[in-house]
């Protein structure tokens, strides 16, 4: 990982912590907890993209390799430190965009095709195709605004959008279909819905450690004890 893959992990872990209870739940619409509720009762809840981006719940293949390439490269893996990818943040917005961010699905669709029209005007070939020096100049030209064809989305538009729901399927609860693992919250030592602090926990000045547990999860765990 580089100098600027470092920077803008640090920029986006500490944005994160420092929001403190945010990363739980805060991120998404309430509505969009609901939605997954259901499909997880009607036993058609978030699954994972496999390691090849495939057509899901609302991208195509080809939408879904970008949305997966761009998004590792705003939060990139290191050894030992999760990616985007390693949190299934291409599954949550995936999902999110055949749910609760339906609204927002025109607004994907104009930036990705403005976003391929971008890349192979300047660089002949698709975003995915770029090496990573190339991505992390694309990324820019759309952070500062300086990327030629974008009319709606804005360059600018596309890339805050993009970068919000990245840190959104990071750090919201994995209920959502991001934060495979709870990869994101162990980043930050964020427990999740703990069923029980202990006094030492609650007295303690140092970094969380118990394994994070998601709500859903804990009330799973408990109807199986009383089972």
């Amino acid at each position: 990982m580089n100098k600027h893959d470092a920077a803008r992990r640090a920029f986006l872990v500490s944005t994160v912590a420092g929001a403190g209870a945010v990363v739980g739940a805060g991120l998404v619409p309430d509505t969009y907890a609901q939605n997954q509720e259901e499909h997880h009762e009607s036993n058609a809840a978030a699954q994972p993209h496999p390691s090849r981006p495939e057509a899901g719940a609302f991208f195509n293949e080809e939408q879904a390799a970008t949305i997966a390439a761009f998004a590792e490269r705003l939060m990139p893996g290191a050894p030992g430190r999760p990616g985007a990818s390693d949190a299934g943040v291409l599954n949550y917005i995936d999902l999110a965009l055949a749910g609760a961010y339906a609204d927002l699905q025109d607004f994907y669709r104009r930036g990705l095709a403005q976003l391929d029209a971008y890349c192979r005007k300047t660089y002949h070939q698709s975003f995915v195709q770029l090496d990573t020096a190339a991505q992390e100049k694309v990324i820019a030209a759309l952070d500062e605004g300086k990327a030629t064809g974008f009319m709606w989305p804005t360059a600018q538009e596309f890339f805050n959008t993009l970068r919000t729901h990245t840190m959104e399927g990071m750090f919201a609860d994995p209920i959502y279909g991001g934060n495979r693992d709870f990869a994101g919250w162990r980043l930050v030592g964020f427990p999740g819905a703990q069923g029980l602090f202990t006094p030492s926990d609650l007295e303690s000045r140092q970094a969380f450690t118990r394994a994070p547990i998601a709500g859903i999860q804990a009330e799973d765990k408990g109807s199986r004890r009383r089972a």
